[in-house]
């Protein structure tokens, strides 16, 4: 029994290094700069008052690996420098980010998020409205402070297209259709459109051509797409521990993702379509959840989740091969992508 425990450990202290070294890897280029970040993000979220105070602190402490921002940061550096208007718009956008997830937790009635109590289960609905609109608002405030139009209107586009995107999932449940192109407007709307903004910001920040921010705008977004379908497969397995959500959540949820809605066309079983009726509607049980894990795993699901993950994986990295000379850059771009695709969680 020992020498299992013992086994488990190992293999938990080694992935933790190789997640270590690879995060390290990605972060290299941008040190510095992703340190000041980080000091204008907590500064943006403070102030005097003791229950919004209290909120903010609260927010400020399921911060994450702040892929997003390292993601502008890499870009702008990429194409020039990274400069106030960088910093600036990486704020406004982390903090966007964070006001949605926010707003997302009240509308999904969710009790964590990351591992953490969400805002509305520690306090209640109306605050975390509130504290979402307040976090909004300072996001809107720093964009401004980049003095740079297209900035500020990529980002108000990026919120508009956050809300679409939540609407059409709420539509999708309601909607009898199980189709692989609503699947993909709606990760393109809500998960995708985060890292297509991020790439485009970052070399808009840097003064790079209208070509060179649309090769990076779709390399966020091929990134983005990747990076949904990898967090869609860990629904399918049972990690809850080390993911934060527990096998099934999805479905549990009236959501359809790429693996089931594979095997559910590939196979036509009209059984699991009836399931999957009962999953939008959300009248499904556990059982029945698991049933549908099952059987998404048994019919290629997984499987052909993977592929359609490398061919998106491969158009990004033609943003790499060709739009990225500087050597550390360029390991820290590549390292991030292969991150994204083979992540444990």
């Amino acid at each position: 029994f020992s020498s299992i425990i013992s086994d488990k450990m190992s293999k938990f202290v080694s992935n933790l290094k190789s997640k270590m070294d690879t995060l390290s890897l990605i972060k290299q280029p941008i040190e510095t700069e992703l340190a000041d970040f980080i000091d204008l993000f907590n500064h943006a979220l403070d102030h005097e008052d003791g229950l919004l105070q209290t909120v903010l602190n609260h927010i400020k402490q399921r911060a994450g690996k702040r892929m997003r921002p390292i993601l502008i940061l890499l870009m702008a550096k990429n194409f020039g420098k990274v400069s106030q208007a960088t910093q600036h718009a990486a704020v406004g956008l982390e903090l966007l980010h964070t006001a949605s997830l926010v707003h997302d937790d009240v509308v999904d009635e969710a009790d964590a998020r990351r591992g953490q109590a969400s805002v509305n289960a520690d306090y209640d609905n109306k605050v975390a409205v509130l504290v979402g609109d307040y976090v909004l608002s300072t996001a809107l405030l720093h964009v401004s402070y980049t003095h740079a139009e297209i900035i500020v209107r990529r980002l108000a586009e990026l919120g508009r297209t956050l809300s679409d995107g939540e609407i059409l999932q709420l539509s999708n449940i309601q909607s009898k259709a199980i189709t692989e192109e609503v699947y993909y407007k709606i990760i393109e709307r809500k998960t995708a459109a985060l890292f297509e903004a991020c790439a485009a910001i970052g070399a808009e920040s840097a003064n790079a051509s209208e070509e060179e921010v649309e090769a990076a705008r779709l390399f966020g977004k091929h990134l983005g797409i990747v990076f949904q379908i990898r967090d869609d497969i860990f629904d399918y397995y049972d990690s809850e521990a080390e993911i934060g959500k527990p096998t099934g959540n999805d479905m549990a949820e009236g959501k359809l993702t790429l693996p089931i809605i594979y095997a559910l066309n590939s196979t036509k079983n009209e059984d699991m379509l009836n399931l999957a009726r009962k999953v939008k509607s959300r009248e499904v049980t556990r059982d029945e959840i698991d049933k549908m894990v099952s059987f998404a795993k048994e019919n290629g699901g997984i499987e052909y989740a993977e592929r359609r993950m490398w061919d998106f994986h491969a158009e990004a990295q033609t943003f790499i091969d060709n739009y990225v000379k500087c050597d550390s850059i360029r390991s820290s771009l590549q390292a991030y992508l292969d991150y994204v695709i083979k992540r444990k969680k």
